[in-house]
């Protein structure tokens, strides 16, 4: 490796790895809390190179690409983990996509969003946006959302909030559609409604890396990219894996505190969306909130119309029903944060209040899955 590209790189070259060992070394095992807190590190250092690689690879190949690549590799990563858990059978197992997808959804167009709106507006007095590209965005997760997770409980052909194999399959068939749209419209034919009108430098660039002196960051080279992007994934993977090591002890700390079931996909969903979380706080830091909100509805839309798919498919091999239908309590707090959202969106640009609502509604959600 040049010195050029360990320089640029740095500490996030040999995290991924370091991980990956860890990973292949606690695979399979039922850690005691110290042995957890170790992995528990490496899921830390992971998710920071995972950051890292995915900001390098975005300065590559630019907005709104750089956005959907995060949100679809980790969305792609935290169906399989979900996949892998449903298959274990450990603990209740029919509600676990809808209790991790629903938490994925509170988390981004709540906890991502808010968070990006009130450090972008602090810093910079408002943040601001692209109201047709967000609005377009948000009108889709709520879609998504109704179809996938408000209309279960609600049909009457199958006791309780489950869907029959011909509907599962229309919803199956209407998320990838819906998602299939919208990254269409998003990369090709309205690309400009999701870039960030602000000059402020892509990528966590800096200055350090202007090597022509035109003031702009330069791209990383592609062996750099192609490092990152091997990087990306082994991390994601990572991730995912170490998230998935660690949820026995999630579990056992969840029956041990008497706590719902639920509270183990909020706390999957949080840990699988970390390297998101981060990148839009710092997009946001960088005065480009359009990259933090592209992150956070992209995720939220991937979580939706790329996970129903596959547990559809998965249901055929997969013992008992498939319970997707929202309780009433999460039917409330999907509402509000809908009503929310669309508020916080048309004006297309926000104050910090708009950051603190979204943010309350997320503590609501989180205090109401442990003790609802």
């Amino acid at each position: 490796m040049s010195a050029s590209t360990s320089g640029r790189l740095g500490w996030t070259v040999f995290t991924p790895p370091l991980a990956a060992i860890v990973l292949a070394v606690s695979w399979g095992s039922h850690p005691g809390p110290l042995a957890a807190s170790l992995i528990g590190v490496a899921l830390v250092g992971a998710v920071l190179a995972a950051v890292h690689h995915a900001e390098v690879v975005a300065h590559k190949v630019g907005e709104p690409f750089g956005s959907l690549l995060l949100a679809v590799a980790v969305t792609v990563i935290e169906v399989g983990l979900i996949v892998m858990l449903m298959v274990s059978g450990n603990g209740e197992t029919s509600t676990l996509a809808r209790d991790t997808v629903f938490a994925a959804v509170m988390i981004t167009v709540n906890g991502i969003v808010g968070l990006a709106l009130v450090v972008g507006a602090v810093r910079h007095h408002l943040a601001v946006f692209n109201p047709e590209g967000t609005g377009s965005a948000l009108a889709t997760v709520i879609t998504l959302a109704g179809l996938t997770l408000v209309v279960p409980t609600f049909t009457v052909s199958e006791a309780g909030p489950v869907l029959t194999g011909e509907q599962l399959t229309f919803a199956a068939l209407a998320s990838l559609v819906l998602y299939g749209s919208f990254v269409f419209t998003q990369t090709v034919r309205h690309r400009d409604f999701f870039l960030p009108n602000t000059t402020a430098t892509p990528g966590g660039w800096t200055a350090t890396n202007d090597v022509d002196g035109d003031d702009h960051a330069d791209p990383p080279t592609a062996r750099e990219t192609q490092i990152s992007l091997v990087l990306l994934v082994v991390s994601l993977v990572t991730v995912v894996g170490l998230a998935k090591v660690e949820s026995y002890s999630i579990e056992d700390a969840v029956d041990w505190f008497g706590l719902p079931h639920a509270v183990v996909g909020v706390v999957i969903a949080l840990l699988v969306l970390l390297p998101e979380t981060i990148a839009a706080v710092r997009a946001a830091a960088r005065e480009r909130v359009q990259i933090s909100l592209n992150l956070a509805y992209g995720s939220a839309m991937a979580s939706i119309g790329l996970t129903i798919p596959a547990i559809a498919v998965a249901s055929i091999w997969l013992e008992g029903d498939l319970a997707l239908g929202l309780e009433p309590l999460q039917l409330v707090l999907l509402a509000l944060s809908s009503v929310v959202g669309i508020l916080t969106v048309v004006p297309g640009r926000a104050k910090p209040l708009n950051g603190i609502v979204h943010l309350l509604l997320l503590a609501a959600f989180l205090l109401l899955t442990v003790a609802p």
